[in-house]
């Protein structure tokens, strides 16, 4: 018997024609869905029910029946829809939707609002709270519907320039770090020459020198409960110095390479430190126990800053991230990463639950708690060292290259900026501005220089918004992330 030889095909070929198949079967119903099963449907809807609200379902029946037995009107018994309240209305219009119209008198009834013409439902105040009577006498509680408003762009609040009223000299290297006491009568200063000195803030006259840091001193901080000083340093030490005595008392190992910032808990008393090490150390002030290492960070922490509500601890760090932590776990809660180059600076509002973070990129403001991103606040293109707020929305930023830029904090309006004129004999390049804040009162700013010079800033008491006007042009662009 002769075996019909069968013509081969390509597997291309063989899968196409199965699929033609396959559609010429199904295409006369092809756009059609299932048909619904009613038993199935109320079985997966009871399902849902018991599973979402299997702990109130019994309540909810228990409230209905009661409703039902007292004859109280249920929640679905009335008409969802916006009406003006009147009786007469509720009866003819069974509770239909009232158009605003703008030039009707107050007592006056619009037509119901078809559907369609507005764009947007907002509840109108009521323009008269006891009601005006009309002609006929009937009392019409005006709900209207108004078209919302459109959002603004909010306008720089008015900021006196600011001028440079001293410049205090003394120390004998690079000025790195400064801390104002609580009582606004002194500040301290760190520097390159291993010396923290104590200056008055009235007169700008030398008080005290304190010597025991072995390299440049880059932290300062004044505490607000102890009669306390810490500084920190290249040397890799932290030290408590007790200001009755002018002695160090305590200090604080572990940091394996320099320390760059400090910062005091305002209401427990813990010491933030933070260095070339990648970490952030966390203090208890009087045991000197190392409670935390806050570890994540891939390079240097330049900045750390401590406030009394979450996020107690905020760092920023050359690896161009800043961080929030959580200071009872010692663990991080949130990583932001929207700047592209090193953060050296962090600065918290005074008042605002806000703060900045610096980098060359740009400078960005966040709201806390959570580190949400508020804006952008752009052309301080050089590498900015430094920021420092006050509490009438003045934020300054101070650059390597001695530039200084002020900024209102709500819109990220540059009202200002100038250079920092050097100290006579100095070179250009020593114009470097490496620390700055404002005294308690916000109204003297201080800053730390490259010349080896402190400048003490005001404003300018005889300028005015006539003088100095706001030249405000909005940027469309300042939401821009990254």
């Amino acid at each position: 018997m002769a075996t019909e030889e069968v013509q081969k095909h390509s597997v291309h070929t063989l899968i196409f024609r199965s699929l033609k198949r396959t559609h010429d079967l199904f295409v006369s119903n092809q756009g059609n869905l299932p048909e619904i099963d009613d038993r199935l449907e109320k079985l997966r809807r009871s399902i849902k029910a018991k599973d979402g609200y299997g702990l109130v379902l019994d309540k909810a029946a228990k409230i209905g029946e009661a409703r039902k037995a007292s004859g109280a009107q249920t929640p679905g018994d009335k008409p969802l829809a916006i009406t003006d309240g009147s009786a007469a209305d509720a009866a003819s219009a069974a509770g239909s939707l009232v158009k605003y119209n703008a030039g009707a008198r107050p007592a006056e009834k619009a037509g119901p609002l078809v559907a369609g013409t507005h764009t947007s439902l907002v509840r109108a105040s009521l323009a008269n709270s006891n009601g005006d009577k009309s002609a006929n006498g009937t009392i019409a509680s005006h709900l209207q519907l108004i078209p919302k408003k459109a959002p603004s762009i909010p306008k720089p609040k008015w900021h006196a320039p600011w001028k440079l009223s001293r410049v205090i000299s003394g120390h004998l290297g690079w000025v790195r770090c400064i801390a104002v006491e609580p009582g606004n009568e002194w500040f301290a200063t760190g520097a390159g020459d291993r010396v923290i000195k104590i200056w008055d803030l009235a007169s700008g006259k030398l008080k005290l020198s304190l010597t025991g840091h072995v390299s440049t001193v880059r932290g300062v901080a004044v505490s607000t409960k102890h009669p306390y000083l810490f500084s920190c340093g290249e040397d890799r030490q932290v030290k408590c110095w007790d200001l009755e005595y002018n002695k160090v008392i305590r200090h604080y190992h572990g940091h394996l390479s320099a320390v760059y910032s400090l910062a005091l808990h305002p209401t427990i008393d813990v010491l933030a430190t933070s260095g070339r090490d990648s970490t952030a150390r966390i203090w208890d002030m009087r045991t000197k126990a190392n409670v935390h290492t806050l570890t994540g960070h891939t390079n240097t922490v330049a900045s750390v800053v401590a406030q009394a509500t979450n996020p107690q601890i905020i760092t920023g760090s050359h690896d161009s991230t800043v961080r929030l932590w959580d200071l009872a776990a010692g663990k991080s809660v949130c990583t932001l990463t929207n700047h592209k180059k090193s953060v050296r600076s962090i600065v918290l509002h005074p008042s605002l639950y806000m703060f900045a973070s610096a980098s060359p990129d740009n400078i960005k403001q966040w709201r806390c708690p959570e580190g949400k991103f508020v804006q952008n606040i752009s052309g301080h293109t050089s590498i900015v060292n430094c920021m420092a707020a006050n509490s009438e929305g003045v934020l300054v930023s101070g650059g390597d290259n001695g530039t200084m830029f002020f900024w209102d904090w709500r819109t990220g309006y540059n009202f200002q900026r100038f250079q920092a004129p050097v100290q006579p004999g100095s070179m250009d390049s020593e114009a470097g501005i490496f620390a700055m804040c404002f005294d308690q009162s916000g109204s003297r700013l201080i800053t730390a220089e490259a010349d080896k010079t402190i400048k003490v800033y005001k404003e300018d008491d005889e300028a005015s918004e006539e003088s100095h006007p706001i030249n405000w042009r909005p940027d469309l662009l300042k939401r821009r992330k990254f």
